[in-house]
């Protein structure tokens, strides 16, 4: 891998992960990845944990989180860093935009 890496994408460059859910991988570094999701209100993310460290940032929208059991409702302008194979899940409650950097590098997302 070059030192840098640049990357001018289209809007349109997103991949259907599953229903309500869309993401654009962005840029990705030796130990990061970033990405942009574009959530549809109503989809819910199931309860799940990875060995990835996930720290994101909210564009558009409002999501309520369940991380390690507490709940947590988050606005446009909030921001959120959930440690490796801690438990979570999302109810989006409107459509939503949100920026996540994930480290170590998640290969599923290259």
């Amino acid at each position: 891998m070059s030192n840098y890496m640049v990357n001018n994408q289209a809007e349109d460059s997103y991949v259907f992960m599953t229903e309500g859910i869309r993401r654009n991988t962005l840029v990705n570094g030796d130990n990061t990845v970033i990405c942009k999701f574009k959530l549809d209100g109503g989809t819910e993310l199931p309860l799940h944990s990875h060995p990835y460290e996930q720290t994101g940032y909210l564009l558009l929208g409002k999501l309520q989180f369940t991380i390690d059991g507490n709940k947590h409702e988050v606005n446009t302008g909030d921001s959120w860093c959930i440690k490796t194979d801690i438990e979570h899940s999302a109810n989006v409650v409107e459509d939503t935009v949100l920026i996540e950097v994930f480290s170590p590098v998640r290969e599923d997302y290259l």
